[in-house]
């Protein structure tokens, strides 16, 4: 990998840390006031919004410009969104504005690879990438749970006294301003970012040509045979992940009696087991064995529901470690395939919005059905048992889809060959 590549991932790790200590941060926001227990999915919803309303768009805008320099500009929209709820903004209007700069963001971080990187070091890449990001989510985790936490006042020195005056009066600035300071620093890393300069031909400008070419963009991935499969794995993995990362904070408040700085940890956890997994998937799947992973899915869905028996913080670490190698075994390779498929398709901009745009959608999907039973008091139990079945249950749909695609595939192939012995 060269210089230009670590700093993509050193400028995504702090805007990602940044991202998740500030979800964390928002959601103490609004215990603080007294919002509805159903608001708090809401955020990761207003936040996922964006990829799905701005998809035509953002593809064609990553691909008119460097990439680093798109990266910087998304994450001065990130500060901006910040800076609203420093203001008093309300969480869920600020935070969906952090999601604004996020939706454009992504397709410039994921199609710089396929410009700056030869396809065999696409997995290991995205490995590099997903592994960076785990951990950015268990440093912004655990930032953002020790920054709304009330005891990290205590840990200042006796001589400090008036400061613990001070910062009991100004917790949340403090906390967004550290916020700020990680979106600033990612910000910087940008400008490192080399320009690949990319030639992608007839950049399209029109608002209404841009949907109408992103709605052909969605249909040429959806009809490729390898397409599918992996855009509906990683699509059925983002939406699980967003609403896991809410049940783990349900249930750690529930079956383990942990307040939010604590519950938040075990987001971290989660993530830690996502890096195992990412780092042995790097090591052991290459790009041509990608689908050969589909039935760690299943059983990720089926680990998930363990979780109702658990009721111990000893046994939760291992449990969600598991539940997150199991997810980063099976998502990094099927990601590196669908990256590769999008690139040889179309441009790496606007596969990569084609992808956000469907995971996003299965996000908002997924989130607003757990709001809504978090809304009707579902018992938490019920709806752990009913995520783990649903996710195990698609997973084994697109397996069985998958194994038409390759009978079609070899029905296809063996009239061919028939036909061109026959001529012969």
């Amino acid at each position: 990998m060269n210089r230009g590549f670590y700093n993509i991932i050193a400028a995504q790790f702090f805007s990602s840390v940044a991202d998740n200590a500030l979800l964390i941060v928002s959601i103490a926001l609004l215990a603080t006031m007294d919002s509805p227990a159903w608001m708090t999915p809401m955020l990761k919803l207003f936040f996922v919004l964006s990829y799905v309303l701005l998809a035509p768009f953002v593809g064609a805008f990553a691909d008119a410009f460097p990439k680093g320099r798109v990266m910087f500009i998304t994450n001065l929209v990130k500060i901006s969104g910040c800076l609203m709820m420093f203001l008093q903004v309300h969480p869920l209007i600020a935070y969906a504005v952090v999601g604004f700069g996020a939706a454009a963001y992504s397709p410039a971080k994921y199609g710089i690879l396929t410009e700056l990187l030869p396809t065999e070091k696409l997995v290991a890449a995205n490995a590099w990438i997903e592994g960076l990001t785990v951990m950015s989510i268990i440093v912004g985790t655990v930032l953002g749970g020790a920054l709304v936490s009330d005891k990290l006042i205590n840990y200042l020195p006796g001589f400090m006294n008036p400061l613990h005056q001070v910062a009991s009066l100004f917790t949340t600035e403090i906390a967004l301003s550290v916020v700020m300071l990680a979106y600033i620093i990612a910000a910087l890393f940008n400008l490192y970012i080399p320009n690949t300069n990319p030639h992608y031909q007839n950049q399209e400008h029109n608002p209404i040509k841009l949907v109408i070419e992103f709605s052909h963009c969605v249909t040429a991935l959806w009809r490729d045979r390898l397409g599918q499969i992996s855009l509906a794995v990683t699509s059925l993995f983002w939406g699980a992940g967003a609403t896991l990362q809410f049940i783990v904070l349900k249930w750690a408040e529930k079956a383990l009696g942990m307040q939010l700085d604590k519950a938040a940890i075990l987001q971290g956890v989660v993530a830690l087991g996502v890096a195992f997994g990412a780092m042995a998937a790097a090591r052991l799947i290459p790009l041509k064995k990608s689908l050969n992973v589909m039935p760690i899915g299943f059983a990720m869905g089926l680990v998930v529901i363990l979780m109702t028996f658990v009721h111990s913080v000893y046994f939760a670490y291992p449990l969600l470690i598991l539940v997150g190698a199991l997810s980063g075994y099976f998502v990094v390779p099927m990601n590196a395939l669908l990256q590769h498929r999008g690139h040889v398709l179309m441009s790496a901009g606007h596969s990569i919005a084609v992808q956000n745009f469907s995971e996003n959608l299965s996000v908002l999907f997924m989130l607003a059905l757990y709001a809504i039973m978090i809304k009707y008091d579902f018992n938490l139990y019920y709806v752990i048992c009913l995520f783990g079945l649903s996710v195990s249950t698609i997973m084994w749909l697109i397996m069985k889809k998958h194994e038409a695609n390759q009978r079609e595939y070899d029905s296809l192939h063996l009239i061919g060959h028939q036909k061109h012995v026959g001529t012969d």
